[in-house]
């Protein structure tokens, strides 16, 4: 898996050159932030409904929403293998002790 986010990163890099009128990468780079965050919120409206209909459509719908996120992290240059690091850390803390220790 990690192959095909490490290919994914580098197609939405190349994206920040392209035109937007040849790349929907581009256009959502062009948009800015407050766009690919609303395209993040549709796709997580898309996908709470899609959990009630079928598994397909669970799936099609999360890997939507998982690239908008991978588009979002690129235009801030955040690498997914920093979120990976994150999430490593996390293990072996329990969520509520995890979130607490946030608001410290």
């Amino acid at each position: 898996m990690d192959d095909v986010i490490k290919e994914l990163e580098k197609i939405l890099e190349q994206r920040k050159n392209k035109s937007s009128a040849d790349s929907y990468v581009s256009s959502l780079y062009q948009k800015g932030n407050n766009h690919i965050c609303d395209k993040i919120l549709e796709e997580t409206q898309e996908l709470i409904e899609a959990t009630k209909d079928n598994e397909e459509r669970v799936i099609h719908e999360t890997a939507d929403l998982f690239f908008h996120v991978l588009v979002l992290l690129a235009s801030h240059d955040i690498k997914y293998a920093r979120i990976l690091d994150e999430l490593l850390r996390r293990f072996g803390t329990s969520g509520i002790e995890e979130k607490n220790n946030r608001n410290k």
